[in-house]
């Protein structure tokens, strides 16, 4: 059996109301045009829409992808804005 390579991204969608959301997807635009769908985005976005995607790192496979995210996900509001800014 074939192995399917695909790469994993780690990303953040910066919501209307200036909050971001943390996610991991294999997708990148499918994933965004999914939270801006209120049927299959996340529940985070029902609140305020999804505007723009502001940050996203490739990662070889879904664990490291995973453990990533955790850790972005555990950053305060302004070192998530530094880390944004030093990806641009």
């Amino acid at each position: 059996m074939a192995s399917s390579k695909s790469n994993w991204f780690v990303y953040i969608v910066e919501a209307e109301n200036g909050h971001f959301y943390t996610g991991i997807t294999t997708d990148l635009a499918r994933r965004f045009s999914e939270h801006q769908n209120k049927q299959t985005g996340a529940r985070f976005f029902n609140t305020s829409p999804a505007k723009k995607m502001v940050f996203n790192e490739p990662h070889p496979d879904r664990s490291t992808a995973s453990k990533r995210e955790a850790a972005i996900k555990k950053l305060s509001h302004k070192a998530k804005i530094v880390l944004i800014e030093q990806q641009s």
